[in-house]
């Protein structure tokens, strides 16, 4: 099975490692629904044809981007297989869009680099609204599917690195 990347090109979705214990965390922003909806269905829709169980794919939502950190941080204490944060920061007449994706950004990347639970980064940052409609199941294919697969390989790796080290 693959999906449309959005470089034009099919992605392989690759299979859950171990169906029973994989588990994931997506925590989408409400700015934006039309957007940020879109690209959670569809990294729901990935993750279980990948072969997670429905069960095991829990949906947490927050405010903005903003927070999108913060509630990561919480879940990532948790130790499930991946966390997907689901955001969408479109360009506007100010430079809040520059604070805003600076602090999803530097705070996700913070996350990530304790190494622990992986954390990916389903955050679109556009100049108008049909960038994010491209990017959200239109022309360019769906960011959130892209999230799914990166999930699922990032948590393929952590399993596999666990059982080499036993």
């Amino acid at each position: 099975m693959t999906i449309l990347n959005t470089n034009g090109t099919e992605l392989e979705i690759p299979a859950v490692f171990d169906k029973d214990i994989f588990t994931c965390d997506i925590v989408t922003a409400k700015w934006n629904p039309e957007i940020t909806h879109a690209l959670r269905d569809a990294a729901v829709e990935t993750l279980l044809k990948a072969g997670a169980r429905q069960k095991n794919i829990r949906l947490h939502e927050v405010p903005g981007t903003v927070e999108l950190v913060n509630a990561a941080g919480v879940l990532a204490r948790r130790r499930p297989s991946a966390v997907i944060i689901i955001g969408c920061v479109i360009r506007g007449d100010t430079p809040h869009f520059d604070y805003v994706c600076q602090q999803a950004a530097q705070g996700a990347a913070a996350i990530n680099a304790r190494g622990e639970t992986p954390l990916i980064f389903g955050v679109i940052t556009t100049n108008n609204l049909q960038q994010a409609k491209d990017r959200a199941g239109g022309a360019l294919g769906n960011k959130g599917a892209e999230a799914a697969v990166a999930a699922v390989e990032m948590a393929n790796f952590h399993a596999s690195i666990s059982l080499s080290q036993h």
